[in-house]
């Protein structure tokens, strides 16, 4: 997303691309600067929600428009407020927070696979059986209890008078 307003001999050029890529450029054999490809940090896109730009955020309905000055600076100012403050948030946040989930993973992956399974797979094999236990037990106790109260209270009438 390119951003380039003129105005007289102010000229202010912000791609975003340019912008978020590494600090520190490699020169090609022509001597232009270009920038190494970075890794795809999110293949999945588990975090497409977050890319958010400074038109996702602020935006100036056609009838109400700043000075083109300002919102080049306004825009500017997003860009680099939120490029540096994310840095400095994952420089002092990035390593003990993945401390902390590598931690709660691996204690949830242990719990899983030591204990939920292993009980879950063994319901699994009880299971059969006990189905056969619980319905010979209904059969032989359950089921004439209930039938033997059914055919007593069918021969109940119950009526209602008013006085």
């Amino acid at each position: 997303m390119g951003l380039e307003k003129e105005k007289s001999d102010i000229s202010i050029i912000m791609d975003e691309d340019e912008f978020n890529r590494s600090i520190e450029p490699m020169l090609s054999k022509k001597g232009e600067r270009t920038y190494a490809a970075e890794p795809d940090r999110d293949p999945n896109d588990i975090n497409a929600h977050l890319k958010v730009g400074f038109g996702d955020v602020i935006a100036e309905p056609v009838s109400t428009h700043s000075f083109d000055n300002v919102w080049v600076a306004s825009h500017f100012a997003f860009e680099v407020v939120k490029f540096f403050f994310y840095r400095v948030l994952t420089t002092l946040l990035a390593v003990p927070m993945a401390f902390i989930l590598g931690l709660v993973f691996a204690v949830i992956s242990c719990i899983h696979i030591w204990l939920v399974m292993p009980v879950i797979q063994s319901l699994v094999m009880l299971l059969p059986s006990v189905q056969v236990v619980w319905r010979s037990l209904t059969d032989m106790l359950v089921t004439p209890l209930f039938h033997s109260m059914g055919k007593s209270l069918s021969s109940v009438q119950v009526k209602t008078t008013e006085y």
